[in-house]
């Protein structure tokens, strides 16, 4: 879902950072939406509710910004977020970059977490948020002994892989309805995002952000696809009534 971003939300090079002292420690609800935490023995859950963080980010702050070094592996207890470039560390040139939203349910920066690089890319709230996030050290800990957490990661990483894939074929859609539609089915992704369910609560102008679209083309792509009976606009966000249509919509047919 690399596509340009929309005028009108703050580019990341001007947004405000994360404050760490905010955090606080995780609580029983906040467990309760980490898809991973049950594939760990109790040893390993213990550590992890001793180590983990949250913080509430506001609209516009970061979670991570480029260049920076890596110090957690976060993931999404409720809200949105973008992964994006920043046009500011290449001189100010090109347009900034949006490559996906990271809506509930989504754990990201693993790949930075194993190579322990710099972040290449943004990760900003684009409405009030709650992050999650363990140390770099309780990540390796959990990879040097837990065979659950392994093949967890491994998921994330091959499923990332396809959307990104996805990602580029996206990229090339000249149909602005097939653009909404292939990327929305990218935020439905039952592996990469399980606390999305069959409603993601999503504004138009959020999509518009993502998908690099005005927020009235966004509209009429969305109702083009509720016409199709794809997906249904309801209060607040939209219902996937067919994922597999919604992947290949705009797809010649065979």
């Amino acid at each position: 879902m690399a596509h340009a971003a929309q005028a009108g939300f703050p580019p990341a090079s001007h947004a405000t950072a994360v404050v760490p002292a905010r955090s606080r420690p995780v609580q029983e609800a906040d467990l309760a939406n980490i898809p991973w935490l049950d594939r760990l023995d109790d040893a390993e859950r213990a550590r992890v509710r001793t180590d983990m963080r949250v913080v509430n980010v506001a609209p516009g702050e970061l979670v991570c910004r480029v260049g920076r070094p890596v110090t957690y592996w976060f993931g999404v207890i409720d809200g949105l977020l973008k992964m994006s470039n920043d046009s500011a560390t290449r001189g100010g040139l090109g347009m900034p970059i949006t490559f996906t939203g990271v809506p509930p349910g989504g754990w990201f920066g693993e790949g930075t977490v194993l190579k322990n690089e710099p972040y290449r890319y943004n990760i900003q709230a684009l409405r009030k948020s709650v992050v999650a996030g363990i140390t770099a050290g309780t990540f390796h800990w959990l990879l040097d002994r837990s065979i659950g957490f392994n093949r967890f990661v491994m998921m994330q990483l091959n499923e990332r892989l396809g959307q990104f894939i996805a990602a580029r074929e996206i990229d090339r859609l000249t149909d602005p309805d097939a653009r909404v539609a292939r990327s929305l089915a990218a935020l439905f992704n039952p592996v990469l995002y399980p606390g999305v369910g069959e409603l993601l609560r999503i504004t138009q102008q959020e999509l518009g952000y993502l998908v690099g679209l005005s927020r009235q083309r966004v509209n009429e792509a969305l109702q083009a696809l509720q016409a199709a009976q794809v997906i249904r606009i309801e209060y607040g966000g939209l219902r996937v009534l067919d994922l597999e249509r919604l992947r290949r919509y705009g797809a010649p047919s065979a």
